[in-house]
This record gives structure tokens, sequence and C-alpha cells, in this order.
């Protein structure tokens, strides 16, 4: 999901009203106009996203497929980094303008659905233009909302603990499915007492990963209209995760931000970090180590509260060609030649046409793909929690005062206070 990872989502979820699964920088390619037809019966339908170059180069190969063999159909293209993105598209949507087809996530289906943007695909599965056969793990669930299917996934992820093999070997340590956060902490205290680094970059802002503590202990970040968990829930996360740093056991906020964009964990300054598992590529491009998946810890010693996440394709409400951008998506999602093309970038392929069809050879991308498969056969995978409209902004919040929270700036009884506050706000809206 290119050159993500959770130092550039904290960095480019401080911009107010957005979130994701997958992150990336980039620039803008041609955009502008909304789906057309010609004389000769070609229609063009606009597609955009968020991503990297790498990414981008990988679509646009995939693309000329698609016009290969829907020569009628042809596909104009936008992309730029996170923010921009998201920046560009809210202001389409409100001037009745948004793309045909889009790249998506599950953040945004309930506020992009309230305000009537996205299309409902089920009319288009019903007209066999677009298929739901063949999703792995039933990861199109995703998309579904309220008896909708508002997004079709591209591609699977779930969260992780991406870990220095070398810190961990060398303090005698071997994460096992089932550890606990009791066993974790101890971990991360004998690597700071013996190795003398610290043991994890900053776990408590990190919005999805709350979510699987909160699912282990019958709860949840998000109910389907507001929060599912209260004051005292995050006063005791938050207060936890400070007197770690203070502790040296997590690394110095002021640290991370210096070590900016790259991740303290591949600079060096800590041992493990929590991430989606496809952002997992990033650490072996940026650091001197070698990195491996452990998994996640757990209150009881076996729920994880982990799930299946997923980029997506949506399609407008406004779109004058449903039809034409169904096919697309059901090509972009299910073709093998595409498959072969975009790898793992946007995170381990949705359908079985396209993951049977791709091979990967890079160590980390085998990684990724042992990690899913273990954490499937652990019988651990849950559904995904409801994300209602404002989750974006929520979690962009929950970042940015969990940040200045760990550094001091905010004491934890004020910083949950302005986080109820705020989220209330984004909620109601």
């Amino acid at each position: 999901m290119g050159n993500n990872g959770s130092v550039e989502r904290r960095t480019v979820l401080k911009a107010a009203g957005v979130s994701v699964a997958a992150l990336g920088l980039g620039a803008a390619t041609g955009c502008g106009g909304s789906g057309s037809g010609a004389g000769d019966g070609t229609v063009t339908i606009r597609y955009a996203w968020w991503g990297a170059d790498e990414r981008a180069k990988r679509i646009n190969r995939s693309i000329e497929l698609f016009e290969k063999k829907y020569p009628k159909i042809k596909v104009q293209t936008d992309f730029q980094d996170y923010v921009a993105f998201w920046e560009k598209f809210q202001t389409q949507a409100a001037g009745g303008n948004p793309p045909d087809v889009f790249q998506n996530a599950v953040g945004f289906l309930r506020k992009y659905d309230k305000r009537g943007i996205l299309l409902d695909l089920k009319s288009q599965i019903d007209a066999g233009n677009l298929s739901l056969k063949n999703f792995r793990a039933g990861v199109e669930k995703v998309g579904q909302v309220d008896g909708k299917q508002l997004g079709i996934p591209v591609g699977s992820n779930t969260m992780s603990l991406v870990v220095d093999e070398k810190v961990f070997e060398k303090a005698g340590i071997e994460p096992e499915q089932g550890w606990t956060w009791d066993e974790y902490f101890a971990a991360l205290k004998r690597i700071h007492d013996t190795r003398k680094v610290a043991g994890d970059t900053g776990y408590f802002a990190i919005m999805y990963l709350y979510d699987l503590y909160l699912r282990q202990n019958g709860k949840a970040f998000f109910t389907k209209d507001g929060l599912g968990f209260d004051e005292a829930d995050l006063t005791e996360w938050w207060t936890d995760g400070y007197n770690r740093v203070k502790a040296g056991i997590i690394t110095d906020p002021k640290r991370v931000e210096q070590d900016k964009p790259k991740s303290s964990l591949s600079a060096g300054h800590a041992a493990s970090e929590f991430t989606w598992d496809n952002f997992t590529v990033r650490y072996t491009a940026e650091g001197a180590s070698s990195y491996g998946l452990a998994p996640i810890p757990t209150t009881d010693g076996k729920r994880t509260g982990q799930y299946l996440a997923s980029l997506m394709l949506s399609a407008s409400a406004h779109t004058k060609h449903p039809e034409e951008v169904a096919r697309f998506i059901d090509f972009m999602v299910h073709d093998p030649e595409v498959g072969r093309i975009m790898g793992y970038d946007r995170g381990i392929l949705a359908t079985t046409e396209q993951y049977d069809a791709f091979k990967p050879s890079d160590a980390p991308s085998k990684a990724i793909a042992r990690y899913e498969q273990d954490v499937a056969a652990a019988g651990v995978l849950g559904t995904i929690t409801p994300h209602p409209a404002g989750a974006d902004t929520v979690e962009s919040a929950f970042l940015r005062i969990g940040g200045d929270m760990s550094q001091g700036t905010t004491k934890v009884s004020d910083a949950v206070k302005q986080f109820f506050s705020e989220a209330k706000t984004a909620l109601a809206v």
C-alpha cells in the first residue's frame, strides 16, 4: 500500500479530515473534465488515486491493458499525494464533479455516502458488469455499508508489529502468536536495558492499533454512530503510553520528529513499530538491519482483534457511465496480468485470480504474504468495526492530540477531554 509507512501516515494525518490504510508521495498528472462521450461511441472516464510515482507507473500499465480490451473506453488519470488528493476530492465533490472512479478507504465510506457522492455498485453487480466472486477471506465485505456496496477492494492488509530482527535476537526475544501485552512490554524493557535502545517508536496514538486493543477487551474504537469507548478507557491507554515514554522504553517523540521522513525503527532508534503489514517494505529500503513481522500482542493470549482492511475502488454517484466504470473496476481487481503488474503495492492482492498470478520474489513481499497466511490460519481474524461519517477527522485528532500528550505539552487528562470534544464535533457533522 510505494513509499508507505507509519511516519508518512503520521505526517499527512496532521492535515485535518484525512485518514487511510495506505500512503505515498507523488505529483499530479492529467486531470479535469467529467466523464464524457464521443461521436463514435467512445467514452472517457476519470480515475483518480493517491500514491507514489511507482504506483502511478503500475496503474498506467494496467490501464493500457484495459484500453486494449475495451477500446471504446478511455481512462483519464489523476494522481497526487494523500493530502492533496483528499483536498482536491472534497472540492470536486462539493462542486458535483468528483472523478468517475477513485481510490478510497473505509474511513471515508459513510462520510461520502451521507453526502450522496458514492455509487452503490450493487446494481452493476446484479447486471453482470462487476463480479464479487473470488475475493480472498471475504475482504469484499470491507466495502459494504448499510447494505450497499460502496467500494471494491484492490488489496488486503492487517495491522502488524514490525521488529528489528537483529535487536530482538540479541535480546533473546522470540515473539509468538498469542503473546500478551505484558510480555510485549517486558520485551521492550529488556531491549532497553540490554541493547540500550528504545523498544517501540510510539504505539499510543495509532487509532487502528487502539481499536485492536479495545476489540480484545469487548469494545471497539467506533460504533456505527460514534465512539465505542469512554474517557476512562483512553485515560488508561494514554497514561500507560506516557509513562513508558518517560521511562525511555518508547522512543523520545522529539527524536521521532527528527528522524522523519524515515521511521525511528529504520533509523536505529527503536526496535519495533506497529503498522499495516504491507507498509513494511519501506524498512528494508530505509534501514541497515533486517526487519520481520511479529504477532499482535493480546490481552487473553488468544484474541488479537485483527481484521482485513483494504484500499478500494469506489465510483461516483454522478458518473454518466456507470457500466463502463463497473467494467473498469472489475478488470482492475480480477485481471491476472494486472495482478502481476501491481504486486503488493496496495496490499495483498484481493482476488484469487490476481493473488495466484503474482509470485513475490523479494523477501519483504514474501514475508507479508506469509504473515497474512499465518494470521488467517490462526483463526483470529474478525470483521472490521464500523466507521461513522467523520472517522477520518477523528483519526487525525487522535494522532495529533496523542502526539502532544506524549511530548508533555498537554496533560493526559486535558488531552483526553480535548480528544472527546473534537471527536464529538466531527461525528456530529
